[in-house]
């Protein structure tokens, strides 16, 4: 029988912003980490990428309008997202580091289109951009797929609660309830 138990809040704490609260509330959400690089070169670490839609193929993530990878995306017209395995949380986190060459010791393909691909992430995706929209402080960016490739099948990274961490199949019995 479902359970008719209210949640505990319905609404913002008391004396906290919603910035605040969104950031706390969604440490406790697990996301795919990826990185988005486009012609230039410039890329980014993203936890914010996600399908759209099979027919036709479409793909988005958000940046920060303030990170310095914005004006690059801004005026790009095509970009890939690598999605990355447990094996480069070290890329991750250079391309999360402002200041340095992020592409430094990092081994790239350039396609014949400009858009750099990191030939270390498992799988990847090529999307021309078809909408970018400002919403808040961040730029969505939604791309037509065009191609990609699965390099190797590897342990995903995802984030979660402030850190890097990975996930593996549960067994069937955790999924069936028994």
């Amino acid at each position: 029988m479902p359970s008719t138990v209210p949640p505990r809040r319905t609404g913002p704490l008391p004396g906290i912003a919603g910035d605040v609260l969104l950031r706390r509330t969604l440490r406790r959400h697990a996301a795919g980490v990826t990185i988005v690089t486009v012609p230039g070169p410039a890329g980014f670490t993203a936890t914010s990428f996600t399908s759209v839609s099979l027919r036709p193929p479409l793909v988005s993530f958000c940046v920060n309008v303030s990170a310095s990878a914005a004006g690059a995306v801004r005026t790009a017209d095509r970009f890939a997202v690598h999605l990355l395995g447990a094996h480069n949380a070290a890329l991750a986190g250079r391309f999360a580091r402002g200041g340095i060459d992020r592409f430094a010791g990092t081994d790239v393909v350039r396609r014949a289109d400009g858009v750099p691909v990191l030939t270390a992430a498992p799988a990847w995706l090529a999307a021309r951009t078809v909408l970018q929209q400002r919403l808040g402080d961040h730029l969505l960016v939604v791309g037509e797929v065009y191609a990609g490739g699965v390099r190797e099948h590897a342990a995903p990274l995802v984030h979660h609660d402030g850190g890097y961490a990975t996930a593996w199949p549960l067994p069937l019995t955790a999924l069936d309830g028994t």
